[in-house]
């Protein structure tokens, strides 16, 4: 089934068309990526209106729309309004969750039809990956993984983690990557305790952990990975405390498939790690679901106590982060399948430890 038809199946009861105004979901309607825009869905037709900027690229390119230029002449609200009294449209179900409180008392004082929240139902599709998704995430891991190889052999002591920040986003798009999933993680030492650490002005020391945690866009869908690895050497707490995050991924990815609870999979790995003493020192969550967003849902996290439907893309990142010592986070993203899981990181995960050139 075509993404489109999915919406338009959303069309009963409550709402008789979609106005859909994020990025992520006019491209997930369109499957193809317009930097802006809105788009409005009925059973009748549906429109994508858009500026001068995009207008060719969209007539080209969008499937199942029929493009409209706004502009001096003909506003958004204009091209709604338009598309709602030609369509019967007397309800919009809308996306409140990336609408400003400005923009939405302009939608509501300024279109004709009435505006119901419909969030939860535009995005609930996009937990289940179609296979040309999981294509295009494939893709995108394998851009991942072929930067994280590159890395290795660029790390240096006396580097900063701003330089080697540069280096893997250099890497990154060097090999593909049409975008970031998100800015890089990339700290050292004691800033490895700090989960979503800033790379900054410290420099590489050996015995340091570096933990690097970075994606790419592959046209528009995220990759995400976080490997940690020791400069030179690592002491016997610092390959405990590794081998210890290793095992409680290893768990949570062992008990990974559809239908299971997504607050089982989390608990399969949090047990690993409060069983060795750590348990304290894992506050997040075993991880999310990521698709056209680096976080979506559903997500393998104690809160969620749904289970996690065939299909579904999400990251195994348990972690243990010592306040001024050090921190651990080992990442992959697998595909949740009948039976198990599929692993879409190549990389490999035994305690790399990059040589010090002497």
């Amino acid at each position: 089934m075509k993404n489109l038809d999915k919406y338009k199946s959303l069309l009963t009861g409550d709402v008789d068309g979609l106005l859909l105004t994020s990025r992520y979901s006019r491209h997930y309607a369109a499957e193809f990526d317009i930097a802006e825009g809105v788009a409005v869905v009925s059973a009748k037709g549906c429109q994508y209106f858009t500026d001068s900027r995009y207008i060719e690229s969209a007539e080209k390119d969008l499937k199942g729309f029929e493009v409209l230029v706004v502009d001096g002449s003909h506003s958004y609200f204009d091209r709604i309004n338009q598309f709602c009294e030609a369509n019967g449209v007397k309800t919009l179900g809308f996306e409140q969750k990336y609408l400003t409180v400005a923009e939405f008392q302009s939608y509501e004082k300024r279109l004709t039809a009435a505006l119901m929240p419909y969030q939860e139902q535009i995005d609930a599709f996009r937990a289940t990956k179609e296979p040309w998704e999981l294509d295009l995430m494939v893709k995108a891991q394998e851009i991942t993984d072929k930067a994280f190889a590159e890395i290795l052999g660029r790390i240096r002591v006396g580097m900063t983690e701003k330089e080697l920040a540069a280096e893997l986003i250099y890497c990154l798009l060097k090999n593909g990557g049409e975008g970031l999933s998100f800015d890089p993680i990339v700290v050292s030492g004691p800033n490895t305790s700090m989960p979503h650490g800033v790379p900054g002005e410290r420099k590489l020391q050996e015995g340091d952990f570096i933990t690097m945690d970075f994606g790419v866009l592959y046209q528009g869908y995220c990759s995400d990975m976080t490997r940690t690895v020791a400069l030179g050497y690592a002491t016997e707490e610092m390959e405990k405390v590794y081998n210890t995050v290793l095992e409680a991924q290893l768990a949570g990815i062992a008990i990974s498939r559809a239908g299971v609870i997504g607050a089982d999979v989390d608990g399969a790995a949090r047990k690993i790690i409060t069983d060795a003493g750590y348990g304290p020192y894992f506050g997040h969550g075993y991880g999310h679901s990521l698709g056209l967003e680096v976080h979506e849902s559903p997500s393998p996290n104690s809160r969620n106590t749904a289970p996690i439907p065939c299909g579904a893309v999400c990251s195994a990142e348990p972690g243990i982060y010592l306040p001024g010592k050090f921190g651990v986070r080992i990442e992959d993203v697998v595909v949740f399948q009948e039976g198990g899981c599929r692993i879409l990181t190549a990389s490999p995960k035994n305690l790399i430890v990059v040589p010090v050139e002497k």
